[in-house]
């Protein structure tokens, strides 16, 4: 017996039939457009968590030179390694600190360039470094013995030069593998930070450690000063979820938690609940180590210490300096299980 196929239910054979064939020339495109998201994602990934670049592999390598973005001339100039670190550090710290700590920041300052000549900065446009606080700050000799004065800028410069040549060609290792994130920064709060505290990576040799007897930096601390109205307008247009408002606004704001190196990790600000990372960008503020003080409509945000507070302080390689302590201990304190190796030897 055959059974009559009426017109209702033609109709739904050929609209899936039609949905079939849609689904098979659909598939490929499916599957291609979900590996290229993997690919895409897994860069990222080993982008974002390269940590591993064993140090015997440098060898061989040509070293001698850096390639060096200008970002005021859009130049790229090709600079001798050991000349260009002599720019860093007399751009990166004060001239006047002791030997050791000027050192100690040579043998970081190294690390890092050596680090980009093997993964280039994504903003020197063809050269593996920038010359701003992007990567580090570098200003040739002539510019920084201008900017010094005839006065002391011979002297500064030779002082400088010397530091670096008594550690030519030094760079850290950690496990064999080259450090490629040597961390500095200006003057903690009297402990640095964990490098998970702050950036989206962990370190084992960027843990927060003592740094005492930085409180006699000019910019040991700090303050800004903003209206109730002022502080409302920058947080609501910044974060929309936030709702700030005038009343009970004391009520509506509060330090949740700190970090192991005293910087704030969360801050709630009425609805919405910020980083102490962004809390700092937000309000343009020296550290992220602040507390904040409400009086005649005003709040007053009080901060200790000046930059990231990760890895080397400059402030605190100075004091460590000036108590007899030699460049070498100064960069064990401050990047846990280092050691310190030669390239272009």
């Amino acid at each position: 017996m055959y059974k009559t196929v009426n017109n209702f239910d033609l109709k739904r054979i050929i609209i899936g039939f039609m949905l079939f064939m849609l689904f098979i020339v659909l598939l490929p495109l499916m599957i291609i457009g979900f590996k290229d998201k993997d690919v895409k994602e897994i860069k990222k990934y080993e982008v974002s968590e390269k940590n591993d670049y064993r140090k015997n592999e440098l060898e061989g390598k040509d070293l001698k030179n850096i390639k060096v973005y200008n970002k005021n001339k859009n130049k790229i100039s090709e600079i001798n390694l050991e000349e260009y670190i002599i720019g860093v550090v007399a751009s990166e710290m004060p001239a006047s600190f002791n030997e050791e700590a000027l050192k100690a920041q040579a043998v970081a300052a190294r690390t890092f360039a050596v680090s980009k000549m093997l993964f280039s900065c994504k903003e020197a446009k063809g050269g593996h470094i920038c010359d701003t606080v992007h990567c580090q700050v570098y200003v040739g000799k002539d510019e920084r013995i201008k900017g010094w004065g005839k006065e002391k800028g011979e002297e500064y410069w030779n002082k400088i030069k010397k530091a670096v040549e008594e550690t030519n060609g030094e760079i850290l290792t950690y496990e064999g593998n080259l450090v490629l994130n040597p961390q500095y920064f200006a003057v903690s709060s009297g402990k640095t930070e964990n490098a998970d505290d702050v950036f989206t990576f962990s370190k084992d040799y960027l843990k927060s450690v003592e740094s005492p007897g930085e409180d006699i930096a000019p910019k040991y601390k700090s303050k800004e000063i903003f209206s109730y109205k002022e502080f409302i307008i920058k947080v609501n247009e910044n974060y929309k979820e936030a709702h700030l408002n005038n009343e009970n606004l004391l009520k509506q704001i509060e330090i949740l938690e700190r970090t192991e190196g005293g910087a704030v990790r969360t801050v709630r600000l009425g609805e919405q609940i910020l980083t102490g990372v962004e809390f700092r960008k937000l309000f343009n503020l020296n550290s992220a180590n602040f507390n904040m003080n409400f009086e005649k409509g005003k709040i007053e945000i009080q901060c200790i210490g000046y930059g990231h507070g990760v890895g080397m302080s400059q402030w605190g390689a100075n004091v460590m300096g000036k108590d007899n302590k030699t460049y070498k201990e100064i960069l064990s304190h401050y990047y846990k299980g280092i050691e310190i190796e030669f390239v272009n030897k």
